[in-house]
């Protein structure tokens, strides 16, 4: 990797020239801005202090070493304000092409020992997956996809929230108006038929609310004595206590879900090695509970219950277990925590969770840290901002969600009306199409949700994402079609281009920008984020499109400048190719 190279001969030179040794990662190199001469740009003001030297002085030393130690790698420098410019030799790039033209492999690390397990998508089964599900599982899908291509051994896994008080809600609701319906009679999809009910429970559960402050109960009064709510308290108690009706009842309607779930699972290309279920993990982590208790890490009140007390960190205290006994979210956390760990013997644990359990995740990771566990300094959270529409935010009980079914539903719509206004699909056959106004359809779902930085909340329009010339899935998609149409038309000669092949500047632009793809692929492992490899892959396209425009490459002036066009063109081919894989975004091979 170019930049890493750069920071290890800069090493190397200041050594030789002040006798000092410098870690490569004390000096940031980055690619030189456009209008300025060179390929790489290195900061010279972190070094002046330590030095004691000016910028113009350590900058002319600094090139004139570089160049005399490295006579064939860099070939001039120049400096600006503080700021070494310096140029590779095109040799290099030469090298580069030559080696890796059709390497499918490109950019990517050799598997290592390290395994992560990344957690993402939690679903209820009182409702199908809707559009925040669908950043989760992009985002846990996308960032399990990256590790791997850094080398790491991925574990990809799943928590089914399938109990408590909101699944009984669903049933309560089913018992009182489905006159015995089921996905089956309705012909509904099992997790929407599911959803309905939650929806109808709490139009039930509002209109007996209203009944009762209508005969002068209080509103707070009224939300717990509502028969429906009352009702549906006494199922949980009875699934608790393991009343084989409610159980029987519990199973069917789970399993409705799960096979919708299934469905829209494989639309989204989602997938786990392993899927934890809390009705099997919820009674978790009381035996560590004991553990810290006896390492005086909780403490016990008057009444039993068990908390720990974290307000030293800056936070508060916290209860882990209720004075009956039963365990509340963060036992379990930590239980299932401990269990991941017992199953794979993981170095890392990734949450995809959502930001608005920042707090929960960090009171997770200093508990576990309190008592000592051998997991704890591995838990990680991927904090992801929520996404709202134009309308605003959703809501689930209300029945005002954006299902993650009719959203991919209608992308592929809009995906076919604007294939057809461009005209340019009349030798595909009805099969081809179809795929064709699916590809594009959720590739672009799933580019715009991911062009995003997690941390980030954000607006989804899909009119927006659908755009063939803007920073959208389908522009990089119809670049990689475009490349491959060249290269079925054009041969690519296997023999090794000259080292003194000459480019053009926006040729070597290009090559820049495919040498740092590995240096991308670590970016976002190590900041957990996709969205690098989105705006990454947009300006590959871009320029890709630039070079096209101004240089021909069937038609060039030399069979010697088509070969190098060529194999320039099918490096760049991979690369989308692969950049989008690991956005989980298929690239046509012709649109």
């Amino acid at each position: 990797m170019l930049i890493g190279l750069i920071k290890e001969k800069v090493a190397i030179a200041l050594k030789d020239l002040y006798g000092e040794d410098f870690d490569p990662k004390e000096f940031p190199v980055s690619p030189t801005k456009p209008e300025f001469t060179g390929n790489y740009t290195i900061v010279l003001f972190s070094l002046i202090k330590s030095l004691k030297t000016s910028p113009d002085k350590l900058g002319k030393e600094l090139g004139e070493k570089l160049i005399q130690n490295n006579t064939q790698f860099f070939s001039e420098y120049n400096i600006i304000k503080g700021f070494l410019n310096l140029t590779i030799h095109s040799e290099y790039f030469i090298s580069l092409l030559n080696t890796h033209f059709d390497d499918k492999f490109f950019g990517k690390t050799p598997m290592t020992s390290k395994r992560i397990m990344v957690e993402y998508s939690s679903p209820n089964t009182n409702k199908p997956l809707h559009l925040g599900h669908l950043r989760n599982n992009f985002l846990g899908w996308s960032i399990s996809e990256i590790l791997k291509a850094n080398g790491y051994n991925v574990v990809k896994s799943c928590i089914v929230n399938d109990r408590g008080i909101h699944i009984c809600k669903s049933m309560i609701a089913w018992m009182r108006f489905s006159n015995g319906a089921t996905p089956e009679s309705t012909g509904m999809k099992g997790d929407h038929f599911v959803g309905d009910f939650y929806v109808k429970f709490n139009d039930a559960y509002k209109a007996e609310v209203e009944e009762l402050v209508g005969k002068g109960m209080e509103k707070g009064m009224a939300e717990k004595e509502a028969p429906i709510m009352k009702e549906t308290q006494q199922m949980l108690l009875d699934w608790e206590k393991g009343d084989e009706k409610v159980l029987e009842l519990w199973r069917r309607m789970n399993q409705w879900v799960y096979a919708g779930f299934d469905v829209t699972y494989k639309r989204i290309g989602s997938d786990f090695a392993k899927t934890y279920y809390e009705s099997e993990t919820y009674l978790l982590g009381k035996d560590t509970v004991e553990f810290g208790l006896s390492k005086n890490v909780f403490y016990k009140k008057d009444d039993g219950s068990v908390w720990i007390d974290l307000t030293a960190d800056g936070l508060d205290e916290k209860l882990v277990l209720r004075k009956d006994g039963t365990s509340v979210y963060i036992t379990q956390d930590i239980g299932l925590a401990q269990k991941k760990y017992d199953d794979f013997n993981i170095d890392q644990s990734i949450y995809v969770v959502g930001d608005e359990q920042n707090y929960h995740m960090k009171v997770l990771k200093l508990i576990c840290k309190k008592i000592g566990l051998p997991y704890a300094d591995g838990i990680h959270h991927l904090s992801y901002g929520m996404v709202e529409l134009p309308t605003g935010k959703m809501k689930s009980r209300e029945g005002t969600v954006v299902d993650a079914d009719d959203l991919i539903d209608e992308m592929i719509s809009i995906a076919k009306e604007h294939t057809l206004n461009l005209g340019k699909v009349n030798d595909f056959n009805p099969d081809e199409l179809d795929e064709l106004y699916d590809t594009i359809g959720i590739g672009a779902l799933k580019f715009f949700l991911l062009r995003v930085d997690p941390k980030k909340k954000m607006i989804f329009n899909p009119e927006e994402s659908i755009d063939f010339h803007g920073f959208t899935g389908p522009f990089i998609q119809y670049t990689h079609a475009r490349i491959k149409s060249i290269l079925r038309k054009n041969e690519i000669d296997k023999a090794e281009l000259s080292m003194k092949t000459s480019f053009m500047p926006i040729e070597k632009e290009l090559l820049i920008l495919l040498e740092q793809y590995k240096h991308i692929l670590q970016q976002a492992a190590q900041e957990m984020d996709p969205s690098c490899i989105g705006t990454y892959l947009f300006q590959l396209a871009q320029t890709f499109n630039s070079f096209y425009a101004a240089h021909s490459i069937s038609n060039a002036e030399s069979d010697e400048k088509k070969q190098l066009r060529l194999k320039i063109s099918s490096l760049t081919s991979i690369v989308l190719s692969s950049g989008m894989q690991l956005l989980g975004i298929k690239v046509p091979e012709k649109m």
